[in-house]
């Protein structure tokens, strides 16, 4: 029932995987699910943290152990309306401007009603939801990256240094060059890897975190060597670039560090090295 509100522009939805102590590693969760009292449902007692849009959000797509297993097994995904008793959160200042917070579970009542998926294969949900996220956020990083280039373009062949344009000079146009070539690569695997994921075809994996992987890192290179080119002005409060520069850092993180794509895409590559022709 929450889907239609959140494509109405009504409601906002976050995804609650993360915890003090399984960030990268995430199948380390430990939020519990335990039966609720005379077997219906169970009861969600734990914590969430790094969470984007809490504590905000109307409604959580939350991953807890319900007990099938270690690791990856026995984790169940559960759709939880903000408003469920026991359900509290907080804001954490962070360096990025957007909303994230922590939740704290204390007791929350869920059903099979709350279920998404099946129980204990919770983990597949959240890998799905990763592979379409990954994409999305390296879109993210290019339109931060095309940003800072546009900004760039427009400063140094306005601003005059040592008799002539920026631009003129050869060590300012060969690092525009460079920006702008990462960037449209970072466009490219982006939308490589989400037509690959909207047509169903294999290795959407792998294409998901290249494109997370590159995007975010590329972003970081572009807004970092634009401000370099801007000078002092762009890290005064309000500059664009002072906006990115803060903003950029976080994707390199969140939804898979870049250490974590890099894993993904190598253990992808040498499985099918080593499966049979």
């Amino acid at each position: 029932t929450g889907l239609p509100e959140v494509r109405a522009g009504r409601a906002v939805a976050a995804f609650a995987l993360s915890e003090p102590g399984a960030g990268s590693d995430a199948a380390a969760l430990a939020l519990a699910a335990r039966p609720a009292p005379g077997g219906d449902g169970w009861r969600l007692t734990g914590e969430k943290c790094w969470i984007s849009n809490a504590p905000e959000a109307d409604f959580y797509t939350v991953f807890a152990r319900t007990g099938e297993g270690d690791g990856a097994r026995g984790v169940t995904a559960f759709l939880v309306p903000a408003d469920r008793p026991g359900l509290t959160g907080e804001a954490l200042d962070m360096l990025s401007p957007h909303p994230v917070g922590a939740l704290d579970f204390d007791g929350v009542p869920v059903t099979a009603d709350d279920v998404l998926g099946e129980p204990g294969r919770g983990f597949r949900v959240a890998m799905d939801t990763l592979n379409l996220f990954r994409p999305s956020v390296g879109a993210f990083a290019v339109g931060m990256a095309r940003a800072a280039l546009d900004a760039t373009l427009e400063h140094t062949a306005d601003r005059t240094a040592f008799g002539a344009p920026l631009k003129d000079l050869q060590a300012v146009s060969h690092q525009v060059a460079e920006m702008a070539t990462r960037t449209e690569a970072a466009r490219l695997l982006v939308l490589a890897a989400a037509a690959a994921h909207d047509a169903g075809e294999p290795g959407v994996p792998r294409r998901a975190a290249m494109a997370k992987l590159y995007a975010t890192e590329t972003a970081q290179y572009v807004v970092d060597a634009a401000v370099q080119l801007h000078g002092a002005r762009a890290l005064r409060r309000g500059h664009l670039l002072e906006h990115l520069y803060r903003e950029v850092r976080a994707p390199r993180i969140y939804e898979g560090a870049t250490e974590v794509q890099r894993t993904i895409i190598a253990k992808d590559l040498y499985a099918t090295q080593e499966t049979p022709a």
